[in-house]
C-alpha cells in the first residue's frame, strides 16, 4: 500500500481538510509522489537512450499529464481522444505513441494525419496500412509473446488468449506484408500486462522481443511496456525494478553489440507512475449491521471505484475522521443499485455515520473508469504541488449529465424536463 498514512499531511496538508473543503466523494493526488516514482524508474534504468511514455489510461486529467511532461515523459495513447488530450497537455506529437487495439481503420489514418508514433498490433491492420502508406510512414509493431505476466487475469495481455498483439506465430505472415508492402518498422513493442511478481517472466518476454527485434534493421526504439507491481497492502509482492533494470541492462549490451547500433529503449509505466499518489475520500452514508456483517454504505461504488469489483482489486481503508477508534470488522459497500462491494470483512477504526474513509492507491485506474452509471455524478479531482492543493477538475453538476442529451426543454423552477 501507499508509503504515507492518510492521517498524516501531504506537504502540510490534511486529507482530512480536503474532504472538507472540497466535499466527497473526491480524488487526491499526490505530485510528490509521482515524481518520487518516476525518479526511481529512470535511475533503475540508466540508459542514455530511456524514454518514458506514461500509460494515459491509468489517470488522464491534463494536468497530471502536463505535470510528467514536465518531468520529461512522453506518452502512450490507446485511442484517439487519448492522443487528442496529450496534444492538449503540450506533448509533441512525435513524443506520443498511438497503440490502439481492434479500432476501425479510419481511426488509424486520423493518427497518421496527427504524426505520432503508430502501433500495429493485427495482421489486418498491418496489411491495410502497408498498402495505403508503404514506407511514407515509419510503424511500430506489437508482438504478442505468448507469456503469462501475473496478476489478475483480466491485466494479463502477452498470453496466448489475449486480443492484444501479433502473435509470434504469426510473425512469418507479418514479416512477408511488411516486406511486400515496403513498410519501414522503426520499433518493436511488447506489453505482457499489469502486475508483474516476478522479473524473470518479464526478462523472458524481453528475450522473445529482443529475438525479433534483430530481424529489422531500421529500429529506432525497443518497447518493453510495463506492468511494474506496487504494493497495495502490507507484505504484497512487488516488481524489483532495480533487479530488473541491472539484468535488462545485461542483454540491451549483448543485444547492440550484435545489432551493431543503439536503439532507443522505451518503458509505458502508468500504474507505477500514479497509484501510490491517489487517495479517494468517500463518506460513511449509513453503518447497518445485518445478521452476518456490519456494512458499511458510503457516499460512492462502482461508478466511481470500479477496481475492486472488476478486478478483485484491494485498497487498504482508512477511517481518517476517526483514527483512533477501536478496530472493528466491516464490510464497506457502495451507494449504487448493484453488489457494488469494497471490501469484505475488513478491520477499520470504528467508524460513524458521517465519518470519511479513505481508500489507498487510488490514482490509477479510479477516475479514468469512473462512469454516471445510476446517474450519479463523477467527483472532482484535487492535487498537491509545492505544498499547495487546487482542484484540477471540478465535481459534475446535474447539468452537465443533462448537456449532451438532445430534444429536452429543462423546467428548471420545477426540477423536471419535457
Amino acid at each position: 500500500m501507499s508509503s504515507l498514512d492518510p492521517t498524516q499531511p501531504i506537504e502540510s496538508i490534511f486529507l482530512k481538510d480536503l474532504a472538507e473543503t472540497y466535499g466527497t466523494p473526491l480524488f487526491v493526488y499526490d505530485t510528490g509522489k509521482i515524481k518520487q516514482q518516476y525518479q526511481r524508474l529512470t535511475a533503475a534504468f540508466p540508459y542514455p537512450t530511456l524514454k518514458v511514455k506514461y500509460a494515459c489510461k491509468a489517470l488522464s486529467n491534463l494536468r497530471i499529464l502536463g505535470y510528467l511532461k514536465d518531468l520529461g515523459a512522453g506518452l502512450d495513447a490507446v485511442s484517439l481522444e487519448e492522443v487528442h488530450l496529450g496534444l492538449k497537455a503540450g506533448f509533441k506529437p512525435e513524443d506520443i505513441i498511438y497503440t490502439p487495439n481492434c479500432v476501425s481503420f479510419e481511426e488509424m489514418k486520423q493518427a497518421v494525419a496527427l504524426n505520432v508514433q503508430i502501433n500495429i498490433d493485427s495482421i489486418s491492420v498491418l496489411e491495410q496500412f502497408g498498402h495505403t502508406f508503404g514506407s511514407t510512414v515509419p510503424v511500430c509493431i506489437r508482438l504478442n509473446p505468448h507469456i503469462m505476466a501475473g496478476g489478475h487475469h483480466k491485466i494479463s495481455t502477452g498470453h496466448i488468449d489475449s486480443k492484444f498483439g501479433i502473435s509470434i506465430a504469426q510473425f512469418k505472415h507479418a514479416y512477408r506484408i511488411i516486406q511486400h508492402t515496403g513498410l519501414v518498422v522503426n520499433g518493436i513493442h511488447m506489453h505482457t500486462g499489469s502486475d508483474i511478481l516476478d522479473a524473470e517472466v518479464f526478462l523472458q518476454g524481453a528475450d522473445v522481443l529482443l529475438e525479433y527485434a534483430a530481424q529489422f534493421p531500421n529500429l529506432q526504439f525497443i518497447d518493453f511496456g510495463s506492468g511494474f507491481k506496487v504494493a497495495y497492502q502490507e507484505g504484497d509482492a512487488t516488481t524489483d525494478i532495480e533487479e530488473l533494470g541491472i539484468a535488462l541492462g545485461e542483454k540491451m549490451r549483448d543485444f547492440i553489440a550484435h545489432y551493431g547500433k543503439e536503439v532507443e529503449i522505451w518503458f509505458e509505466p502508468g500504474k507505477f507512475l500514479v497509484s501510490e499518489a491517489g487517495y479517494f475520500l468517500v463518506r460513511a452514508n449509513q453503518v447497518k449491521p445485518t445478521m452476518s456483517t456490519v456494512f458499511v454504505g458510503v457516499n460512492s461504488g462502482q461508478n466511481h471505484l470500479i477496481r475492486p469489483m472488476y478486478y478483485d482489486a484491494y485498497h487498504h481503508i482508512t477511517n481518517i475522521s476517526h483514527p483512533e477508534g477501536k478496530p472493528r470488522i466491516y464490510s464497506v459497500v457502495g451507494y449504487i443499485c448493484e453488489t457494488d462491494t469494497f471490501a469484505w470483512d475488513r478491520k477499520i477504526a470504528e467508524i460513524r455515520e458521517g465519518d470519511v474513509l479513505c481508500f489507498s492507491n487510488a490514482g490509477a485506474y479510479g477516475f479514468s473508469m469512473a462512469s454516471n452509471y445510476n446517474s450519479r455524478l463523477r467527483p472532482a479531482e484535487v492535487w498537491i504541488k509545492d505544498g499547495k492543493a487546487a482542484c484540477i477538475r471540478r465535481a459534475e453538476t446535474l447539468e452537465d449529465l443533462l448537456r449532451t442529451q438532445e430534444g429536452l426543454e429543462v423546467k428548471e423552477a420545477k426540477g423536471t424536463f419535457v
